[in-house]
C-alpha cells in the first residue's frame, strides 16, 4: 500500500522522501489518507482522498465546484492583505492540469490537498467558544461566496434539500412498505406527516422566488471546520464535496440540529432530547455577525426556521431509511434508523416550542 500511496501523490508533483502514510477514520462517505514527505529539512504533510463514486456519481464536477469555490475564496482573503494558506483549502493538480487523478479499470477517482499544519476537528463540543468559532467559519465561508455566480455551479447531488421531494419519497416508501414495517410506526408516520406543512414551506418560498439561492456547503457539521489547535479560532471550512446552490438557512439550520442538540443524533431517551439554548446562541453569535449584512429580509425572518426544515428533514429520510430496510444509512442495530427519527422529531418538536426565542436571538446579531 505504501508504493500506491507514494506512487498517487507523486502524480500531483508532490516531492522529497516519502515516510509513511495514516489511515484517516472521521468520515463516512470518502477514503482518506494522511501522507507524510520529507523535504526541506522538514516534514510536508498533505491529505489523499478517494472519492466515492457511488455517492458522487459526477466527480469531474464536484472537483470544478471544490476549485472554482476555493479559488474565489482564496482571492478574496488574499485582498485583505494577508496569507490564505492556512484559510482555505488547496488541491494539487497533475500533469494534465486537473485536480484529481484517475486510476482505471476501477482504481479509484483521486485527490490531494495541502493539510493545514497545526488544526484540529472536533465531532462533537460542548465548548461554546468552538461552536462559535464553528459559526463564524461557515458564516464566513457564506460571505466570501455571496457574490458568487451560484449559476455556475454544478448540482452534486439533485434534490439534497428539496422538503417535498423528500416528502414524495417518504409517502412512496410508506406505500410500498417493502419490510413491512410500516405497521409498526404509524405513529411516527403520523407526526412526520403533521410537520409537512412547515417543513416544506422554505422550498416552496424560494421556489416562488421569496428566497434566493446562495453557494451552501450543505454538511455543515463541526467537524467540518479545521480549528487552530491552540486558540481554537476557526481556520478553514473543508469537506466540500456537497458545495451547491442552497438556501442559506440551511446551512445554519443542520448546524444548530447537529450541534446545539443535548443528545446524540440517536438517544432512545427521549427526555433528554431538547434544543440546547446556550449552544444555539453561540453558533448564531458566530454565523449572525459574520454574514448577517448579506442577507435579504426573508432570510433573516426564516433562519430559525431553518433550523426547524432540516431537523424534519433528516429524521424523515431516517425514517423512510427505516420503512425501506435500512438501505441508505449505516446501522449499528435493527431498529437504529427508528431510534435516530424519533431523536430528530422530539429535537424538532422542541424547537417549534423555542421558535420564537430562536428567532429573537437572530436578531438580536442581525
Amino acid at each position: 500500500m505504501d508504493k500506491k500511496i507514494e506512487s498517487l501523490c507523486r502524480q500531483f508533483g508532490i516531492e522529497g522522501d516519502y515516510l509513511r502514510y495514516e489511515l484517516v477514520v472521521n468520515g463516512h462517505i470518502n477514503t482518506t489518507y494522511k501522507v507524510y514527505f520529507w523535504r526541506d529539512n522538514e516534514e510536508k504533510d498533505y491529505i489523499l482522498q478517494r472519492i466515492n463514486t457511488y455517492v458522487f456519481k459526477n466527480p469531474i464536477a464536484v472537483m470544478n465546484n471544490i476549485s472554482s469555490v476555493t479559488e474565489y475564496i482564496r482571492a478574496k482573503i488574499k485582498l485583505g492583505g494577508i496569507s490564505a494558506k492556512r484559510y482555505v483549502l488547496h488541491y494539487y493538480k497533475n500533469v494534465e492540469d486537473d485536480n484529481y487523478y484517475i486510476i482505471g479499470d476501477q482504481g479509484g477517482f483521486w485527490r490531494l490537498c495541502r493539510y493545514i499544519d497545526n488544526s484540529v476537528t472536533f465531532n462533537e463540543t460542548d465548548n461554546l467558544k468552538v461552536i462559535e468559532e464553528s459559526g463564524r467559519a461557515f458564516g464566513n465561508f457564506q460571505l466570501h461566496l455571496a457574490d458568487y455566480p451560484v449559476k455556475d455551479l454544478h448540482i452534486a447531488i439533485p434534490h439534497f434539500h428539496n422538503t417535498v421531494k423528500r416528502y414524495e419519497t417518504f409517502k412512496e416508501s410508506i406505500a410500498k412498505n417493502e419490510s413491512g414495517r410500516a405497521n409498526l410506526v404509524k405513529e411516527e408516520i403520523a407526526e412526520y406527516l403533521k410537520l409537512e406543512e412547515i417543513s416544506t414551506k422554505m422550498y416552496k418560498m424560494q421556489r416562488a422566488g421569496e428566497l434566493p439561492l446562495r453557494v451552501t456547503h450543505n454538511d455543515t457539521k463541526c467537524n467540518n471546520v479545521l480549528f487552530d489547535e491552540s486558540s481554537f479560532e476557526n481556520l478553514a471550512v473543508i469537506d466540500l464535496d456537497t458545495v451547491m446552490p442552497g438556501l442559506v438557512a440551511f446551512d445554519f439550520g443542520d448546524s444548530i440540529r447537529f450541534t446545539a442538540n443535548t443528545c446524540a443524533e440517536d438517544e432512545t431517551d427521549l427526555s433528554k432530547v431538547k434544543l440546547d439554548m446556550n449552544k444555539y446562541r453561540a453558533f448564531t453569535k458566530g454565523f449572525i455577525e459574520t454574514v448577517g449584512k448579506t442577507l435579504c429580509q426573508k432570510e433573516k425572518e426564516t433562519m430559525a426556521l431553518g433550523a426547524i426544515t432540516m431537523t424534519v428533514e433528516c429524521g424523515m429520510r431516517f425514517l423512510t431509511d427505516y420503512i425501506d430496510g435500512d438501505k441508505y444509512f449505516k446501522v449499528d442495530h435493527e431498529n437504529h434508523n427508528l431510534d435516530r427519527a424519533r431523536c430528530q422529531l422530539a429535537l424538532a418538536k422542541d424547537m417549534i416550542n423555542h421558535l420564537d426565542e430562536m428567532q429573537k436571538i437572530v436578531e438580536e446579531y442581525l
